[in-house]
């Protein structure tokens, strides 16, 4: 244990907390605190563009599309793949969920993933990233099992999480997804 104090959430990760423990908690009756907030802390990460990239070539080069990520996660062993495939079930279940509408409008011209299943991947993809071994400073397999299993949920959740912060922006009491 630390002796450092607990770092203090951010006003956007009480607003994060607060939305996501109201849809999965309190709407959806998921009881389950690990994975509402591993959620949690999705949705801030994929704030910032970088953490949505970073996936990365041996070039350096930004991945960006699924079938890029799955081909790197294939060609990185150990926790570097593990890394990866957690990397790959976030991306498809932050963009199920919150952005399902963008899915719709990948063209197979521009696009690899336009013939993805972003679900199977994203299911996929935590089942791989659990099945390897990690350290106590990543999530534990067992939440990473239970993100697969239940990615349909998670994406819903999520999708009702959206709802929630445009319907309150609306309102006038919070902010605008754009």
């Amino acid at each position: 244990m630390s002796n450092s104090p607990a770092k203090q959430p951010s006003p956007l990760g009480r607003f994060f907390a607060g939305l996501n423990e109201y849809v999965f908690h309190g709407r959806l009756g998921v009881a389950d605190v690990q994975l509402v907030d591993y959620l949690n802390d999705l949705l801030l990460r994929f704030v910032r563009v970088d953490s949505m990239i970073r996936v990365r070539r041996n070039t350096g080069q930004p991945v960006t599309e699924v079938v890029q990520m799955m081909f790197e996660a294939e060609r990185r062993v150990g926790l570097a793949k593990r890394d990866v495939h957690r990397h790959i079930g976030d991306f498809t279940l932050f963009w199920s969920g919150m952005f399902p509408e963008s899915l719709n409008q990948r063209s197979p011209i521009k696009t690899g993933d336009a013939f993805l299943d972003y679900y199977q991947q994203g299911k996929r993809a935590y089942a791989i990233a659990a099945d390897i071994e990690a350290d106590e400073t990543r999530p534990a397999s067992d939440l990473l099992h239970r993100l697969s299993e239940q990615f349909e949920l998670c994406a819903y959740g999520l999708r009702e999480v959206r709802r929630e912060w445009e319907e309150n922006a609306s309102d006038g009491d919070g902010l605008l997804l754009s």
